[in-house]
């Protein structure tokens, strides 16, 4: 059976920094992308942050907009996990975030949408106190 498992998560003060940890089991997934999704309450879930497979064990991350510089996602291969550092947090990072993995299909591509992830964790609670 496949498990992601979050962690990490808690409360913050705005312009404090947390790092949120997924470690994945009954698959490996090199190769394909890891990231993180977030959704706030009464909002869309919405993507974060991955890192996609580009040659050998090498993975490009990629971010959305309003991530501005602040977070930095990677995966350690070897653990088959993949990490969300953020920094700068603030009132409108607060939300539940979700690990996604890509099970199948094309590698290397920029993925964004929940739709394609194969694979995801229950979620971690940020809060961020401002």
């Amino acid at each position: 059976q496949v498990q992601l498992v979050e962690s990490g998560g808690g409360l913050v003060q705005a312009g404090g920094s947390l790092r949120l940890s997924c470690a994945a089991s009954g698959r490996t997934f090199n190769g394909y992308a890891m990231g993180w999704f977030r959704q706030a309450p009464g909002k869309e879930r919405e993507f974060v942050a991955a890192a996609s497979w580009s040659r050998g064990n090498t993975y490009y991350p990629y971010y959305a907009d309003f991530v501005e510089g602040r977070f930095t996602v990677y995966r350690d291969i070897a653990k088959n996990a993949v990490y969300l550092q953020m920094n700068s947090l603030n009132a409108e990072d607060t939300a539940v975030y979700s690990c996604a993995a890509q099970g199948a299909g094309e590698r290397g591509l920029r993925l964004t949408t929940p739709s394609e992830f194969n694979y995801w964790g229950q979620g971690t609670q940020v809060t961020v106190s401002s």
